[in-house]
């Protein structure tokens, strides 16, 4: 490891300058704790062992900054001065460790070692993740059409905050990705993060579920319970299909909402939780409150910022994307090797169809194309049946001028001119819709309310 050892005892920095480098470790030696700043500045290193006396900046004053330079950095505290308190000061402000002159240089050893098992670990961690997101994708909200990019805009601007959120949106259309999106833009992106939904809690448990129990408080309640309000507390919970909650429920919901505090079901004493909590749903709320089965004050409670999430049938344009970010999920293979897979015929009947289930049945979709492709080429065979029958893109004679135009020499519409450049840019992509409407300058689904609107004046005009 790379190691900064500050100390003002000129034998101790020549003592380690010759030892650790037998250990295995390079050592950057500092007579002090100005220098050691310096030092930190200038390079990055595993560990720095501090004296806690020196002139300028003792070690608890390096350890300050250190932990503003490079947070990293595991520090080993060094004083011959041990007391109680100096060692709660030290790992209060960050440090690793604490070992008291004179020492050993065996005891420094295993102080490092146990730095480097959690330098290894943290490595390993990392690989991990990154093996994870390279083999199913990156857990993002994909989209930047303008309906998306409101959504983006909205997240990001009340993420930071401590509202509650009311995700709205039909099934399948990610509202669990959204709340996730939430949390990781929010000041708690470190808690934990609790998903529960509602619809699946059994109605008899969904009180102990949500908030707990006393060892006793029922039959089969043979240990305390710790609730996943409990489970989240200084993190963020996600009530998915909040809808489902009976009335019960929702007046503790809403006690919570309101004072921060639950009770355990068999006790008599709340207790306060630090829970953040967002809420979707795919019902009509309002309409529930008239029909007196969601409570109105719940309503506003929850809703105090909403965010709906657009149907696939609102954010066509983002179909190719969006299908070749699930197709990584489906492949578990990274972008870079499958985005050429997915052919412009393909494209085009996933354009066509209104995807009743929304990304979840696109997710469906490319994982059946993929399998079938046999990981090569996903052309519209390998579709499933029903997109190839409902979801074909209309018939296009890609010549021009179109038939109904004026004859040669005879003055055009703007609009004339402007479809004359589009079947020429067509013509130039071989019916490539997404390529056409990239030279274009417009969105995918411009381009095809231009083509269908044309093919209806064809009709009439016919």
């Amino acid at each position: 490891m790379r190691i900064l050892f500050a100390d003002d005892e000129r034998s101790l920095q020549e003592f380690m300058r010759s030892e650790l480098p037998r250990l295995g470790h390079e050592v950057t030696v500092c007579p002090d704790g100005k220098s050691a700043v310096k030092a930190l500045e200038k390079a990055t290193f595993d560990a720095a062992i501090l004296d806690l006396r020196m002139p300028g900046l003792n070690g608890i004053e390096v350890l300050e900054q250190l932990k503003q330079i490079c947070p990293d950095t595991e520090v080993i505290i060094m004083t011959g001065h041990a007391s109680m308190e100096t060692a709660i000061e030290a790992v209060r402000l960050g440090a690793f460790d604490y070992v008291t002159k004179p020492c050993k240089l065996a005891e420094i050893e295993a102080v490092l070692c146990k730095v480097s098992e959690k330098r290894d670990l943290k490595h390993k961690n990392l690989a991990l993740q990154t093996r994870i997101q390279a083999a199913e994708g990156p857990s993002i909200l994909v989209g930047t059409s303008p309906a998306m990019v409101s959504v983006h805009r909205l997240i990001s601007t009340v993420a930071p905050t401590e509202s509650t959120v009311l995700i709205l949106g039909e099934t399948g259309t990610g509202k669990e990705l959204a709340a996730r999106t939430l949390f990781q833009q929010s000041k708690r992106p470190d808690m934990p993060f609790v998903p529960v939904n509602c619809g699946a809690l059994s109605e008899n448990l969904v009180e102990s579920e949500l908030f707990g129990h006393r060892r006793g408080s029922f039959t089969g309640a043979e240990r305390d319970h710790k609730g996943l309000f409990e489970v989240a507390d200084g993190g963020t919970l996600f009530l998915d299909e909040v809808g489902e909650l009976n009335k019960n429920i929702q007046v503790k919901l809403l006690r919570f909402l309101e004072s921060g505090e639950i009770r355990r079901v068999g006790e008599t004493e709340p207790f306060r939780c630090n829970v953040r909590v967002l809420c979707a749903t795919n019902r009509d709320l309002r309409q529930m409150i008239q029909e007196d089965d969601f409570r109105e004050d719940l309503y506003f409670r929850i809703n105090t910022f909403e965010i709906r999430l657009p149907p696939m049938r609102e954010r066509r344009s983002d179909i190719p994307d969006l299908a070749r970010h699930l197709l990584v999920r489906a492949a578990r293979r990274p972008l870079d090797q499958v985005a050429n897979l997915l052919s412009p015929d393909a494209v085009d009947t996933l354009l066509e169809y209104e995807w009743p289930g929304n990304v979840r049945e696109l997710a469906n979709v490319m994982e059946h194309a993929y399998i079938l492709s046999g990981g090569g080429p996903i052309t519209t065979e390998h579709l499933p049946h029903h997109l190839r029958i409902h979801g074909g893109p209309p018939t296009l004679t890609l010549t021009h001028p179109p038939a109904g135009t004026p004859a040669a020499g005879a003055p055009k519409t703007l609009k004339e001119i402007e479809m004359d450049h589009i079947m020429r840019v067509l013509e130039k992509h071989k019916g490539n819709k997404p390529a056409a409407a990239a030279e274009l300058g417009i969105v995918l689904k411009t381009l095809y309310n231009k083509l269908n609107q044309w093919q209806e004046e064809r009709k009439h005009a016919g």
